[in-house]
């Protein structure tokens, strides 16, 4: 599903939370959405599902997103920072999405297992009695197992125990190419894993909008850490610029274009020395504000 939003804007009192946000996004495309905290990302999630009022307009395969609601439903999935804290059985909350979406109770139970919740087990429970992670895996199972053609994703791993979060990764990865994926977070590692560009908002703007590794490589930094035995190990780390932690680990920050050669380099140099390798991704400066101009992706 194509997504053009045109100049959107949203108030709550006199706070700004959009202004004036002019994005494009082909069919396809997985998008993450990323700024601070009340930078207006998931009011640019909500707006365009009409769960705010706002000026300006949202357009999703050249069709206005107010003219044919019902029929737009169908075609897109949603899942909210926070789960509501619904009255109703599991089983009641997951039939009636079902029923109105055609999605089996089966293949709602297999995402759900791959997440690590048995809906059989919980479905006589009240949906607000599971834990903040169980409700947040229940509303990502119905969403990837919709079959929707763009699904928006506020923040879904954010209640998520780090197997649970592997696993969403792997089925968002599974859905098929032509499916639009917005992905609402703040964590480095989703967005080289699960997305091809980036939007950041910053202060209800655009501050920055292009491809994925393009903003990997301005705005992110790895840390590779080594743990090492030896004095030979510690001198060459020492040398090389890494700094000493305790239990025997090494850290040294670089541009992440040069994170792969070092790693390299040091089986090659280490070899038999090192007992652990680990290496992440860290967010190194802001976006540019004001807005720059970008060239369209």
């Amino acid at each position: 599903m194509r997504i053009e939003i045109q100049g959107l804007g949203k108030r709550f009192g006199r706070v700004v939370a959009l202004d004036g946000v002019t994005i494009e996004l082909p069919a396809g495309s997985r998008t993450a959405l990323i700024g601070p905290n009340g930078s207006g990302k998931s009011t640019l999630v909500r707006a365009p599902l009409g769960m705010l009022v706002s000026s300006g307009s949202v357009r999703f395969d050249g069709v206005e997103a107010g003219e044919d609601r019902r029929a737009l439903a169908a075609r897109i999935a949603y899942v909210p920072q926070i789960a509501p804290r619904l009255a109703a059985p599991v089983r009641d909350v997951v039939r009636a999405v079902g029923r109105l979406r055609g999605e089996p109770w089966a293949a709602v139970a297999a995402a759900a297992a791959a997440l690590d919740v048995d809906l059989d087990a919980l479905g006589r429970r009240p949906f607000r009695a599971l834990s903040g992670g169980q409700r947040q895996k229940v509303l990502a199972a119905l969403a990837l197992a919709s079959g929707a053609e763009l699904l928006l994703l506020d923040e879904p791993t954010s209640s998520m125990d780090p197997k649970s979060r592997v696993a969403f990764f792997g089925l968002v990865e599974a859905l098929p190419p032509a499916t639009t994926v917005i992905l609402s977070s703040h964590r480095l590692d989703e967005i080289r894993r699960l997305v091809d560009r980036v939007v950041v908002l910053a202060e209800g703007r655009v501050a920055w909008h292009g491809g994925a590794e393009d903003y990997l490589a301005a705005h992110a930094e790895a840390v590779v850490e080594v743990q090492a035995a030896g004095e030979p190990a510690a001198a060459w780390l020492a040398a090389r610029g890494f700094a000493r932690g305790t239990a025997g680990w090494w850290s040294l920050s670089l541009p992440v274009a040069e994170r792969a050669h070092l790693i390299a380099e040091i089986g090659k140099r280490l070899n038999g020395e090192v007992r652990d390798v680990m290496a992440r991704d860290v967010e190194r400066l802001q976006p540019q504000w004001p807005p720059q101009p970008q060239e369209k992706p």
